[in-house]
């Protein structure tokens, strides 16, 4: 039987419409899309006023994980600016550091922020913890340098879309189980978080092509996951199966009407709150995963990534108008 679906926005389907779709994944298909080149990021940068800085970090086991640290040009580091350290998307099995990079360096243009984005190391060749905990030691290592870095320490949000959003959730279990450092805020942007991938939301978009299928979702998380059976899966990876989302840090969770994590980025929200948090949820009518940032151009996009921003603005800034 069919499961009915909420309907796209009429601007997006008109967009998907122009886009190949995939109905899974599969080892030879990820290693086609490998091939494929990456999205430069110097056009990003062309036009902007940019230091950059690429540093490496070491791994729990010592392996060097890249991240890149761009600054406002000429800014002084002795005022401490916002940061923002991002985790990018690609299913925790594609992507790099410069992927989605547009989202967070609209964050520098508006608040003067010095974005991070982390090169964590991918599925399968990479397994388990691996994957949050290379997040977390970058996190550590930007928290531990934000002198140097002239970043204000109070102010450090962690954020990441699809992927990285689930990896961003799992950075904030572990900074608040482990006491440091401080996260003054999490941007989960249609985040992966869950990989019983058992909700209604993934059942209506299975079983034909997508921008992010249920199928697809479980090839992704059987690629993290690798041998290990539900009873084993930690909450550090899959963050919806933690039992106590108390005493995290204020939480934007946003999501599309029409994709396959709505129903678990929306329970996220609503434990949090029952946890005694803040949280601020918005489910976009009509979007598909990722619909922001395949089509920035699009009206509904326009005002999802413009809601983050003010949203933002009234953390980082509280005294300034927005």
């Amino acid at each position: 039987m069919t499961t009915a679906r909420p309907a796209l926005d009429p601007e997006l389907r008109e967009l998907l419409a122009d886009m190949p779709l995939m109905p899974q994944l599969s080892p030879d298909v990820l290693a086609q899309l490998r091939r494929l080149p990456s999205t430069p990021v110097e056009p990003l940068l062309a036009h902007r006023q940019i230091d950059r800085r690429e540093v490496t970090v070491p791994a729990k086991d010592g392996v060097p994980i890249p991240l890149s640290v761009f600054s406002p040009a000429n800014s002084d580091p002795a005022t401490g600016a916002p940061c923002v350290y991002w985790m990018h998307g690609g299913g925790m099995v594609m992507g790099d550091r410069f992927s989605q990079i547009d989202i967070p360096l609209e964050w520098l243009d508006e608040f003067g922020a010095v974005v991070v984005s982390v090169d964590y190391r991918l599925a399968p060749e990479a397994t388990g913890t691996a994957l949050v905990d290379d997040c977390y030691q970058g996190l550590l290592w930007v928290a531990e340098h934000a002198a140097e870095l002239g970043i204000d320490p109070a102010r450090i949000v962690v954020a990441g879309a699809s992927a990285g959003g689930g990896l961003a959730a799992g950075v904030t279990l572990l900074a608040r189980d482990l006491g440091a450092p401080a996260i003054a805020a999490q941007m989960l942007i249609c985040p992966m978080l869950d990989h019983r991938n058992v909700s209604t939301s993934s059942r209506q978009y299975a079983g034909g092509p997508g921008v992010w299928t249920r199928e697809m979702n479980e090839f992704g998380w059987r690629a993290v996951l690798g041998d290990l059976t539900d009873d084993e899966v930690p909450a550090y990876v899959s963050p919806a199966l933690a039992d106590d989302l108390s005493g995290l840090p204020t939480t934007y969770i946003d999501t599309g009407s029409a994709e396959v994590f709505r129903d678990e980025d929306t329970d996220y929200a609503t434990r949090i709150w029952a946890a005694g948090g803040q949280a601020e949820l918005h489910v976009w009518a009509g979007g598909f995963h990722g619909f922001d940032a395949l089509y920035p151009q699009a009206r509904i996009s326009a005002t999802a990534r413009r809601t983050r921003t003010d949203w933002l603005a009234r953390l980082l800034l509280p005294d300034s108008a927005t």
